[in-house]
Formats: structure tokens, C-alpha cells, sequence
């Protein structure tokens, strides 16, 4: 009992010392939890990425906001606290590219937020190594449906939130259900236009456009952006304590890119426009950039997911590295590829060609020529991100013996043109997809559309019918160019002259030159034959095989002839399988298509792409496979219709002869061997053929629906007046006129009498 009692006291001591230690440390726990806002900042800055908001937070919408009887001016948010000084924008642009297809961008940006926020001391800015470039969620590529796009109000439903797409255009009367842009109701501060991603999101900037319209002006100067997770409880992006407004636009045609701050994650992003055009209202086209979040139980991303297993380089490339892609082809098939120029832009770039073949470099007789060329129009670049892409698939097909793409190879003479228009390209490269517009880098460096460069022949061809004059001075076919486009003078770009030297000299059966901003294939005429009119179905002769052809392509792609499928502008194409006459659809006069019918014997079609004209990167592998096999198909109608050889009684073959077929007023011609090849859909046929010096010979040639053209020879005999010409200048004389020497005879004769 005595140590007991010695000991209890120290013991009470030492429990003393634990609790007050103890309330020390609970004492400086609550000093680490709770820190002060200079604190908060700090850390905010030191780890940018945000939590995603409660949807229990305080909300706030336009609908809180103080009405205003007028559109406000720009303004620049309170000043609060003085955190530390965020980043400089120009340190986080060096170190980041921005949010698109490439780090070199000419389009327009509004000032930055994170500029903003560190000249008021008030928002922290992510780290240049932390932020992240989130691409396009797809409002432009019709990836976001229409169901995800709503909006407070609306003048009409052609002017509702389905509408306001970037770079979407109107139609030719703005006033019906395709107009161009989405346009409020009302013009006061309680509007706003809204995407459902569908799924968690991280939010990192949003692009403007204003309405795109011929007689109207109306775009959004300023605006706030808002995000929610339910649709109800809306947290706006701010500027330290205050709201944040973006600058909008200045015009209606150039995109104005603004970053977010902060990545914000969320599934709803919505506008509310804080000022307009004063003399506009409130109208607006976007894009919003955003990287969904990973959620694999998320049915709307397993229904729109598409993925490739070609392993391919999927990216955007420059015109160095173009050509460095197409020599790694030739490095890797050299057996089948060549790479060659058909001539030099107005900036001097070398207009590069591959051709893929099994004897390449030489035309072999019997064996048809097709070509590919895209980018005619620099902007329109997801042609010739397409092309290159064939070009490795097929060099890598080739090499795994696939036996449709080795039958493909050494059956046909391949051509591919990824870029007709490199300096246009160049421009559209620099300004990259969401902030090049509709038109930057459209023409040459000169001003010329390509696409309608070429020489009006349908005009003479017409005006020649008109007057009853075909085929005896002016033919059907092998129309001559006009000396007037030939001169020096004439506006005529290099690049179009290029194409038809190319075309020429290479006798091409079949082509396709690639286009953007649509999902259709226009055939032949593309100019109307009446005057005066815009619009007006223009058939060929061919018309008939050139819908097959049309066809063909369209239905083997993933997405023209799907009936479900949103217009992309103003047009709906699924009337004719998502094919469409060219001339019935807008008139040109002088295009491609129209001029490789007329004067060489090449079908040449329009094959509109994609409506997004220059897609995100991150797109281009379901693009691939949405025009993969389409691409394949329309190569393989080369070999169909009719082919063979003209020759003489020799065995020689005789160029330049003349192909007719009985009910087509439209003739081919063969090639420097005889060969010839004559595109036709199945059926039974009397064909021609006929060559300057030798008789006409008839036959009945009958083309079957199996693949593979029908073999159609021909021996022609030279008639008795060639042969003739043939003696007589044999022995250096020539052919005696029998009239003349008749005179001469009876002049003879009265000599003698006399």
C-alpha cells in the first residue's frame, strides 16, 4: 500500500503531461485544416485540376442575375482578395499548345482568362506541365446530336440550339429550317444555349462564332460560362470571387477561342451571352473543347465509341511531313510505289503524286489508271488525311498479302494526289481546325478556286448541239481546250494547269477527287444547262453509270446513306442514297468533273468526305473507318464495263481510235497501245470501232454483274484509199487527181488531131 501511494501522484502527473500534449496537437490539426484563403490560393495553383462540384452548391444561372434593360458592355470583374499572382499566359503558350489540331495556331483568340485573372490577383491558372489540350467534343462533326443542344429560346426552329454548330452554314433562303446560326428569342441577359455531354467531362474552353447569314449581322461580344451536373444546379466559372466574362466576337465568320481558367468537370456546359452586336441580336455558333472523363458503363459513349486496328499514323501532317510519310511508304514497298510531281504551286511547292503499282513507272497495256487527288481546296483537309492513310494501308496490305488489295495493286495502275493545293494547306495548317473558319486557305496563293478553274467545255459542246453540229465540228468527246485558256494571260492557276498536263498524258478510266464539308458524292454535269437558272438536274450521257459509281461509294460508307443521320448544313441527300447530280445540287461552271468527261475519257466524281472540313485529330481514326472500304469500292469500279484492243491487220495497235456504243452520245478514245477501256453497267451492248484511215468494225460485247471488265477486241483494215496513200508515198510519189488527169488526157488528144 505504501508504493502504491508513493506512485499514484507521479502517475497523475504524467497523465496531465499526455492530455495537454494531446490538445496541442488537436490544436494544431485545426490550424492545418482550416487555413486561410492566402492558403487556399496557394494550394489551388499548386494543384489546378477541380473536383467536380456538388450539385448541392449554391446555384447560379442568368435567372438570378439583375435584369438589365439593355445589352451591357464588356466588363471587367470586381476585384476581392490578392492572392498570390498567377502564371503569365505567355510562359503557359510556350509550354502548351492550345486546344486543337496543331501547336501553330492563327486564329483568333480573345484575351485570356488566365491573363485576366493575374492582372486582378484574383484566379489561380493551371500550370503549363499540369494542363491538359482537350479536343473538340464534336458539336461541328455532329458527334454531340441535336438532342444534347438546348436553349433558353429561339426565333424559330431554324434558328433553335440544333443550330448553333460552328462553321454550320445557312441555306440559300435563310429564312426556313436551315438557317445559320442558334438565335435567342428574346435579346436580354436571361439567355443561354447549353450542351449535354452525356457523361462526366472536363471542361477547358468554348469557341464562338456569330450567325452565318448574307444580310444579317449578329454575334455575341461577351459572355459567361456556366456547368452543372444536373441541369438544375448551375456553378459559374469565376474570377476570384467575381464572374468571369469572356470576350466573344468582334465579327460573324472568324472563331473566337477562350480557355477556361480552371478545367471544370461536369456533364452540362452552358453560354449565357452578357452582350451582342448593337445592332444584332443574340445568334451564336460554338464549340466546346472538353475531355470526357473514363466511365465505361456510360451507354451513350459504348453506342458513338468507334476504334481502327490498322496501325496507322493518325495525325495531321505538314507538307515536309507529308513527304516524309510518302517516302517512308516508298521505303517500305518500293517494289510497288513511285513517288513523282505533275508540276509546282504558285509558292513553289512540288505537286507530289505516289503510284502504286505492280510494274510502277510504266503503263502497262491492258491495265486501267485511277487516280485519287484531294485538296483542291487547302482548308478541306480530311481528304487528304485520308489519302495518306490509304497509302500506308495498301503498302501494308500489300506486304501481308492481303489478296483483294495484291489483285487491286497488280490489276490497276494507281494514282494518289493528297494535296493539289499546298499552299492553301499551309495556311489552313497554321490556323488549325476550330479556328480556321469555313474559307481560310480555301484558294491558291493567288485567289483561284481550283475546284472551277478548268475551261468551260460544255458551253461549246451545247451550243454545237444547239446549232445541230455534232459530231461533225465539234465531237462528243475530246473536246478541245480553248486557245483563249491557253495563253499566258489567262487567269488560270499553275496548279490547274499542272492537272491537266497530268490528265493528258496519262489515260485515266476512273477518278475521285476528294472534298469537305458535306457527306455526299456529286456526279456529272455540274453546270446547269439553262441560263439563268442555279439549279436544274443536268444529266450526261453516262448517267446511268456515273449514279452506279456514285453509289458505290456512298453505300459502302458508314454514314452517307444512313437515313437517321443529321444534315450537316442545308442540304439532305438521302433522296438519292446520299449521291447527288452536281448541277441539280449548286451550278459551276469550269469544274473538274465536267471538264475530265468532256475532254479526256476519265468519269471523274466530287466525293464529299465529312461536314467538318478539318476535324480534330483525335477523329481521324473513326473518319478512317468510315470511308475505308468506300475508298477500296470505288477503286474497284474501274474494272468494270468492257475493255480490250484495237489493232490493225498487223497485229499493231492503232491509238486514238474511236469507242461508240449504240444509245450513249458519248465516245472514248484508245491509248497510245490501242488499249482502250469503256466504263458500262451490265448489260448487252453494240459497240464501234472506228479509226481515221481504216474501216469500222461492229460487235456485241455483253457486261456481266460479276467484278472484272468484259473483253472486247477489235481488228480494224485499212481501206483501199489509205492503202493508197500508204503506196504511193512508199515510192515518194502521190495520188494522182482523177478528174485532172482526165483533162489532162483530152488536152493530149487534140494536140495529136491537130
Amino acid at each position: 500500500m505504501a508504493v502504491a501511494g508513493t506512485t499514484s501522484p507521479v502517475l497523475a502527473l504524467a497523465l496531465v503531461a499526455v492530455a495537454l500534449a494531446l490538445a496541442g496537437l488537436r490544436a494544431q490539426g485545426a490550424a492545418l485544416e482550416e487555413p486561410g484563403d492566402d492558403a487556399r490560393e496557394v494550394r489551388r495553383s499548386e494543384h489546378p485540376e477541380p473536383e467536380p462540384f456538388s450539385p448541392s452548391s449554391q446555384p447560379e444561372g442568368p435567372g438570378e442575375q439583375d435584369p438589365e434593360p439593355s445589352p451591357p458592355e464588356p466588363r471587367t470583374p470586381q476585384r476581392t482578395t490578392k492572392p498570390k499572382k498567377a502564371p503569365k499566359r505567355e510562359k503557359l503558350v510556350a509550354q502548351t499548345p492550345p486546344p486543337g489540331k496543331n501547336s501553330k495556331r492563327k486564329g483568333r483568340r480573345s484575351k485570356s482568362p488566365e491573363k485576366a485573372a493575374s492582372d486582378d490577383h484574383s484566379v489561380p491558372v493551371a500550370h503549363a506541365d499540369v494542363r491538359e489540350s482537350c479536343p473538340p467534343l464534336g458539336l461541328e462533326t455532329l458527334k454531340i446530336t441535336d438532342f444534347q443542344m438546348h436553349a433558353s429560346t429561339t426565333k424559330r426552329y431554324g434558328l433553335g440550339a440544333h443550330r448553333g454548330r460552328l462553321n454550320i452554314q445557312a441555306g440559300i433562303n435563310e429564312n426556313d429550317f436551315y438557317d445559320g446560326a442558334w438565335c435567342a428569342g428574346r435579346s436580354d441577359l436571361q439567355q443561354w444555349i447549353e450542351v449535354d455531354a452525356r457523361r462526366l467531362t472536363k471542361f477547358t474552353g468554348v469557341i464562338t462564332q456569330g450567325r452565318n447569314s448574307l444580310w444579317l449581322s449578329d454575334w455575341v461580344t461577351s459572355y459567361k460560362v456556366m456547368v452543372s451536373n444536373d441541369s438544375h444546379t448551375w456553378i459559374t466559372v469565376k474570377n476570384g470571387s467575381g464572374d468571369l466574362i469572356f470576350e466573344g466576337n468582334s465579327e460573324k465568320e472568324i472563331p473566337v477561342l477562350n480557355e477556361l481558367p480552371v478545367p471544370m468537370v461536369a456533364r452540362y456546359i452552358r453560354i449565357n451571352p452578357r452582350s451582342w452586336f448593337e445592332n444584332g441580336s443574340i445568334c451564336l455558333r460554338m464549340e466546346i473543347l472538353g475531355c470526357p472523363l473514363p466511365d465505361p458503363n456510360n451507354y451513350y459513349h459504348r453506342r458513338n465509341e468507334m476504334t481502327t486496328t490498322d496501325d496507322l499514323d493518325f495525325k495531321h501532317h505538314s507538307y515536309k511531313e507529308m513527304r516524309q510519310l510518302m517516302k517512308v511508304v516508298n521505303e517500305m514497298c518500293p517494289n510497288i510505289t513511285r513517288i513523282y510531281n505533275i508540276g509546282k504551286s504558285h509558292q513553289g511547292l512540288k505537286l507530289y503524286a505516289v503510284e502504286i503499282s505492280d510494274h510502277p513507272g510504266e503503263h502497262e497495256v491492258g491495265e486501267p489508271e485511277f487516280h485519287y487527288i484531294a485538296g483542291a481546296h487547302g482548308n478541306e483537309v480530311l481528304g487528304r488525311e485520308l489519302l495518306l492513310l490509304l497509302l500506308q494501308f495498301l503498302c501494308q496490305e500489300y506486304l501481308a498479302q492481303n489478296p483483294r488489295i495484291v489483285h487491286l495493286v497488280e490489276e490497276t495502275r494507281i494514282h494518289v494526289l493528297p494535296s493539289l493545293n499546298p499552299d492553301g494547306y499551309e495556311k489552313a495548317w497554321e490556323g488549325g481546325s476550330e479556328l480556321g473558319g469555313w474559307s481560310l486557305g480555301r484558294w491558291t496563293h493567288d485567289g483561284i478556286d481550283i475546284n472551277n478553274n478548268f475551261p468551260d467545255l460544255n458551253s461549246l459542246l451545247w451550243e454545237a448541239e444547239d446549232r445541230q453540229n455534232v459530231p461533225r465540228k465539234v465531237p462528243n468527246h475530246y473536246i478541245a481546250i480553248p486557245e483563249w485558256f491557253l495563253s499566258e494571260n489567262a487567269t488560270v492557276a499553275l496548279e490547274t494547269r499542272a492537272v491537266i498536263a497530268w490528265m493528258e498524258k496519262i489515260p485515266f478510266v476512273l477518278g475521285g477527287n476528294l472534298q469537305g464539308g458535306e457527306l455526299v458524292v456529286a456526279y456529272p454535269y455540274d453546270m446547269v444547262r439553262s441560263l439563268w437558272k442555279t439549279q436544274e438536274p443536268t444529266p450526261t450521257p453516262d448517267d446511268h453509270v456515273f449514279r452506279w459509281l456514285a453509289y458505290s461509294y456512298a453505300s459502302t460508307h458508314r454514314l452517307m446513306t444512313d437515313a437517321r443521320r443529321r444534315v450537316c448544313h442545308a442540304e439532305d441527300f438521302q433522296k438519292e442514297e446520299g449521291t447527288v447530280n452536281g448541277a441539280s445540287w449548286h451550278t459551276v461552271a469550269g469544274s473538274l468533273n465536267d471538264f475530265s468527261y468532256l475532254h479526256t475519257n476519265c468519269f471523274e466524281l466530287s466525293i464529299y468526305v465529312g461536314c467538318d472540313k478539318y476535324p480534330h485529330e483525335s477523329q481521324l481514326p473513326e473518319e478512317w473507318e468510315n470511308n475505308r472500304e468506300s475508298l477500296i469500292v470505288f477503286m474497284e469500279q474501274v474494272h468494270r464495263g468492257i475493255k480490250g484492243m484495237v489493232r490493225d491487220s498487223h497485229g499493231k495497235g492503232i491509238p486514238n481510235a474511236v469507242i461508240s456504243v449504240e444509245g450513249i452520245n458519248h465516245d472514248i478514245r484508245t491509248a497510245s497501245d490501242g488499249d482502250y477501256w469503256r466504263l458500262l453497267n451490265p448489260g448487252e451492248y453494240v459497240v464501234t470501232a472506228k479509226g481515221e484511215g481504216y474501216t469500222t468494225s461492229t460487235k456485241n460485247c455483253m457486261v456481266g454483274y460479276a467484278m472484272g471488265a468484259t473483253r472486247c477486241d477489235f481488228t480494224l483494215s485499212k481501206t483501199n484509199l489509205a492503202r493508197i496513200r500508204e503506196i504511193m508515198a512508199k515510192f515518194g510519189k502521190r495520188p494522182v487527181s482523177l478528174p485532172a488527169r482526165r483533162l489532162k488526157l483530152r488536152g493530149r488528144k487534140r494536140r495529136q488531131r491537130g
